[in-house]
Formats: structure tokens, C-alpha cells, sequence
């Protein structure tokens, strides 16, 4: 009886006053609150557009869309759908975002190292690049490289040559591959030689860490490509592409690659001004770094470069690679300036379609897609490899 007495008994709370469920109720509420806010501004824009005789839907995709493009990664003919013109436009985006990001990571790389270097001309010039490109606004930048550089080079017949490259008012012509036979075999061999040599690196460095003697386990990798690539030439008898310089004919260009003055002028522009920010995260990367590695680093014996290498920069790479992803994601979105010189991707052809078709919505949300699909890729790709970079918790 007193066990009884002395329980103290626990009395639930309300669930209006438990601490638990109210948070819970606040967010069904607020969804339930945005999701119908959602569907009367979709259903009165629906009403809107039902009264002035538009519909949404994209039937029109299949439509012919007559009106050619002048640079185009696949095949493509004004006969063919607005669907096909689309999809150009979105691969010419993905081909200024993928070559402007790798570019302009090299050069931020290069800019932002030599900001830091001891060499005081160096250091300068790298100090003037970043103000000057950072401080001027792209479309500005852009308009200088398509107006006052590409567009006044020679006429084509008298091209300026440097090297196996042509400049001329119609484009910069520059030595291309061709594919030979044998190829697909040169492929296989080509992938089983990185395997082989994956292998062959981890387990000569196995052997250099066990034995503390250096092994170059790259470059046992290295040998290992070679010999393969030695092996493939002799069994296929040619090599897996050949090049080809370009040359004037008439009033174009034969073999090579030409790049248009427009595309030429996005992604100078892109990259040059978009270098200038990474390498300014760099430098505030490698100065994040403790000053005891750098210390420790030198009394190792270890130099400059080397120390680096292999011990401040695998340190600033944590630091780096948030804004770092910011400045990849900002790059693929500018590249919608290229429709002020002629460059047309997403933005021109979705532009030239809402105004043929009359569906300014449907080709608007494509245009949004296309940006939202590669910057969510873009974000995806740069959390993978910074979770890769991260510390490891013990």
C-alpha cells in the first residue's frame, strides 16, 4: 500500500500543450496553407489564359520549327521539330558550361597561386588581372571580346594564322580530329589499361609504404598505359584518331574545328571574369591553412611547391570547394548573356520558339528546367566530392 502511495503519477499534457505534437500540427498547417495558396494562383492563371483563348501543354514540341541554327552539336534542319531545336539549345548551354568551368578552374588555379607568390612583378599582375575583370560587368566584357576583337579580325581569305590555328571575322578554325578504324578496339584496350594501372599504382604504393623506399608508383601506372597503348597501335596498325590542320577554302574553312566569334566571345568572358572570383577563394583557401603546416611543412625539409602540393592545398580543398561550387553554378547560369552575341543556346532558341509558337509559359519552364536540371547536377557532382574531402570523424 505505501509502494502505491509513494508512485508519483505521470499525467500526460493536452496534445494542444504537448511540446512534441504542437511543432508538428504548426508544419501540416503551413504546408496545407502554401499548397492551397499554390493551387488558386495556378488555378487563376489557368482561368486567365482559358478566357483570352491560350492553353497550356507542350503538343507544340512536335511542331515544325523553320527557322535554322547556326551552330548545332547533332544534326538539325529548319524541317525538323521545335522539340529537336530545344534540345540544340540545350546541349550549346551544357557546351559553354562544360568547357567554361574546366577553363576557368585552371586559370582561377593559376591566378590565384600566383596572387600568393613571393614574386612581387607576378603577384602584381595577378592583383591587376582580378580588380580589372572583377570590377568590370560581364555583359561589358563580353561585348569587347565579340565587338572589338573576334568581329574586326581579317576577312576570311586573308585569315591570320598562328601555329596550325586561323583567326578570321568568321571564326576561329582550329586542327580536329578524325576517327580512324579500329577505334572501338583502341576504346576497349584504352579502359583495360586503367584498370591494369590502377591496380599496378595502389600496389607498388602498398609496396613504397611497407618498405619506405620510393617505388613512382605513377609512374608504373603511366608505363603501364604506354605499353598498352605501344600494343594497341601494333595490333590495329594506325593510331585511334588523326589530326587535321585547317585551312582556307573559298569562303570557309577545310578540317578542323571552327569556333563562331560568339561562342568564342561567352566563354572568353565567362571565363576570364569567372576566374577572377576563384582565385580569389583560392588564395583565402591556402590562407585559411594553420601557419604550423606550413611551418612543419619546412622543417621536414619539404619545399615550396612541395609542401604545397602535398600538405596545404590537400587542406585548403575543404575550404575551397563550397564557394568554389557557387562560382561553377553562377558560370552555367551567365552563359544566358550569350543570346546578346548571337550565341544561341537555351535562352535564345527558347526565346525564338516562344515567339513563333506563342507559348511564352511552356517555353519559359523549359528554360527554367534546363538551368534547374544542370545546377542541381552541378551541386550534386561538388556535395560528392566535398563530402570525399572532408575529415573523417573518429
Amino acid at each position: 500500500m505505501s509502494k502505491l502511495l509513494n508512485q508519483k503519477k505521470t499525467i500526460s499534457p493536452p496534445f494542444w500543450r504537448n511540446k512534441k505534437i504542437i511543432p508538428i500540427i504548426l508544419q501540416v498547417v503551413f504546408a496545407i496553407i502554401i499548397l492551397a495558396l499554390g493551387y488558386l494562383l495556378i488555378n487563376n492563371a489557368l482561368s486567365g489564359l482559358k478566357q483570352i483563348g491560350i492553353q497550356l501543354g507542350f503538343d507544340f514540341l512536335a511542331n515544325t520549327a523553320g527557322f535554322s541554327i547556326s551552330e548545332a552539336m547533332i544534326d538539325y534542319q529548319p524541317t525538323d521539330t521545335y522539340g529537336k531545336a530545344l534540345v540544340i539549345g540545350m546541349l550549346n548551354t551544357l557546351r559553354v558550361a562544360f568547357f567554361g568551368i574546366i577553363l576557368t578552374t585552371i586559370l582561377g588555379l593559376i591566378v590565384g597561386l600566383s596572387r600568393m607568390s613571393k614574386n612581387w612583378l607576378l603577384s602584381k599582375l595577378a592583383g591587376a588581372y582580378i580588380e580589372i575583370f572583377r570590377n568590370t560587368p560581364l555583359l561589358v566584357q563580353i561585348f569587347i571580346w565579340f565587338y572589338a576583337v573576334f568581329l574586326p579580325m581579317p576577312k576570311i581569305q586573308e585569315a591570320l594564322q598562328m601555329g596550325p590555328m586561323l583567326f578570321s571575322n568568321r571564326g576561329t578554325a582550329i586542327p580536329w580530329y578524325e576517327k580512324n578504324q579500329g577505334i572501338l578496339l583502341w576504346g576497349i584496350l584504352f579502359l583495360v589499361s586503367f584498370v591494369i594501372a590502377f591496380f599496378v599504382y595502389r600496389l607498388m604504393l602498398k609496396k613504397q609504404i611497407e618498405s619506405g623506399k620510393k617505388n613512382f608508383p605513377s609512374l608504373w601506372a603511366l608505363g603501364v598505359i604506354v605499353v598498352v597503348a605501344i600494343v594497341s597501335y601494333v595490333v590495329t596498325g594506325n593510331a585511334p584518331v588523326s589530326f587535321h590542320t585547317p585551312t582556307v577554302a573559298g569562303n570557309g574553312f577545310d578540317g578542323g574545328f571552327v569556333l563562331s566569334p560568339g561562342f568564342s566571345a561567352i566563354l572568353l568572358g565567362l571565363v576570364i571574369y569567372t576566374s577572377t572570383f576563384i582565385a580569389e577563394i583560392i588564395r583565402a583557401g591556402v590562407n585559411g591553412v594553420n601557419k604550423g603546416q606550413s611551418e612543419a611543412a619546412k622543417a621536414l625539409g619539404l619545399k615550396n611547391s612541395t609542401a604545397l602540393r602535398l600538405v596545404i592545398f590537400p587542406q585548403a580543398i575543404r575550404i575551397i570547394i563550397p564557394p568554389l561550387t557557387s562560382q561553377y553554378l553562377n558560370l552555367t547560369k551567365n552563359s544566358s548573356l550569350a543570346v546578346a552575341v548571337g550565341y544561341q543556346e537555351i535562352v535564345s532558341i527558347g526565346n525564338t520558339v516562344m515567339n513563333q509558337a506563342g507559348r511564352p509559359i511552356e517555353a519559359i519552364a523549359i528554360m527554367i528546367a534546363v538551368y534547374l536540371t544542370f545546377s542541381l547536377i552541378t551541386s550534386l557532382l561538388m556535395n560528392y566530392f566535398n563530402k570525399k574531402a572532408q575529415l573523417v570523424e573518429r
